[in-house]
């Protein structure tokens, strides 16, 4: 992502200091957190799920569903709020997703989701916060 400038930058102390240090392996260097590890996994209320990077709003919980896999699964991000790269690590091709505003890494989006849009935004819960409605 270096090579594309965000409306939110912020130098790597700025990101160390503001992010826990599981927050800053995933958003910033493309870890994937431990499954089933965070708590915003059962998280079943209203309300909004936003980039704990920047708090830029990214999924609504009603777009969420439980997938098994161990992560936040959600069906649709909130518009224009997610970009893609391609991602050929782990001697594979998947499609990565990261935040529009800040870049941070959210996870990866697969084509075996529900309807209506049939795909899967695989995220890590430690990429994101959550807003109660």
């Amino acid at each position: 992502m270096a090579t594309k400038e965000f409306p939110v930058t912020k130098t790597d102390a700025e990101w160390r200091a503001q992010l826990t240090p599981e927050q800053y392996r995933v958003l910033r260097e493309h870890a994937t957190e431990r499954p089933g590890s965070c708590a915003l996994l059962a998280e079943k209320r209203a309300g909004t799920f936003t980039c704990a990077g920047c708090g830029q709003p990214l999924f609504v919980a009603d777009r969420k569903f439980e997938s098994g896999t161990g992560w936040p699964s959600f069906f649709a991000p909130l518009d224009g709020t997610i970009e893609t790269t391609v991602d050929r690590g782990m001697f594979m091709e998947r499609t990565e997703v990261h935040c529009s505003q800040c870049g941070g890494h959210l996870g990866h989006v697969f084509p075996d989701g529900p309807p209506p849009t049939g795909l899967r935004y695989c995220i890590n819960g430690v990429a994101l916060n959550f807003e109660p409605k």
